[in-house]
């Protein structure tokens, strides 16, 4: 590199770290502005929020879009092995978990609600008869799809569903699930109400032998952790969180039996991660 290069190219790294400053500053004023509306009960009603979801993911919108569907092409997850590990690192953590519960199969129909662009599915499809993916943008289930068709010979059932009703999901799935597991999506749902939802559509999918794992993102009780409940394009991933005992309770309020919960304090792509694992206590 010349001397005269040098100047050049120190003027464009300074000029690129300005700017990533300029939009987390911006960002972390965003946030603070939102909470601070929620606090004084500026809060979005929950069909409003649900019609904001479902227009964010039904209409896929570049690379942003895609790393939050955790797509593989997204950067992201470009340089390194994280896409992948992902999944490894969740069915790694089922196993424990179903060692925990006694749980010892079978796998004859594995649903995934929230399945994105198949981070999870090629590492759990592969042991089951059927994979069953639900998810809102039809691109991303068929992008999960082929995911896991390159994979493995699994028979993959999509289920898109619409944000303001899940239940009809039922229907498409027409029958029981032996596992049930959901990752990265309760932080994204509209309200923590919501969740109570879909924690009733798992007990119902569920067999009464059947294991869960669902994953939050928990509430430590400060200013800025609680349920954002407004503005969700700005602040998906905050959308909803639980505390860790409010959780364990809705769940079995709905039907099920929390067995354990397991703390992911801080990993590559957030904070704060609970993950729940869930037997049928109130099996149909």
């Amino acid at each position: 590199m010349s001397e005269r290069q040098k100047p050049a190219n120190l003027s464009r790294l300074l000029s690129h770290l300005s700017v990533a400053n300029a939009k987390k500053v911006a960002k972390s004023a965003e946030e603070l502005a939102q909470r601070a509306l929620t606090t004084v009960g500026a809060r979005q009603p929950e069909s409003r929020i649900s019609a904001d979801s479902q227009t964010y993911w039904r209409r896929p919108d570049g690379d942003r879009w895609q790393g939050n569907a955790h797509w593989r092409d997204a950067s992201v997850f470009s340089g390194s092995d994280l896409w992948s590990r992902i999944g490894h690192e969740h069915l790694e953590l089922f196993d424990k978990g179903a060692r925990m519960a006694d749980f010892t199969g079978p796998w004859h129909r594995v649903l995934e609600w929230g399945c994105g662009g198949g981070a999870n599915a090629i590492h759990f499809a592969p042991r089951a008869d059927e994979f069953i993916g639900v998810d809102i943008a039809a691109e991303t289930l068929q992008e999960c799809e082929r995911q896991v068709k390159a994979t493995c010979d699994t028979a993959f059932l999509p289920v898109a569903i619409d944000v303001a009703n899940p239940e009809g999901a039922l229907h498409a799935i027409n029958g029981k699930v032996d596992v049930f597991f959901s990752c990265y999506v309760f932080e994204l749902i509209p309200t923590p109400e919501y969740g109570e939802r879909l924690l009733r559509i798992a007990q119902q999918l569920l067999t009464p032998e059947g294991l869960a794992m669902i994953q939050i993102k928990y509430d430590p009780g400060t200013w800025r952790t609680g349920p954002r409940r407004r503005s969700y394009r700005s602040g998906l991933a905050e959308m909803t969180t639980y505390g860790i005992d409010a959780f364990w309770e809705t769940a079995t309020r709905c039907g099920l039996t929390p067995l354990a919960v397991h703390l992911v304090p801080k990993n590559e792509l957030d904070a704060r991660y609970a993950y729940f694992f869930l037997r049928n206590g109130n099996p149909a």
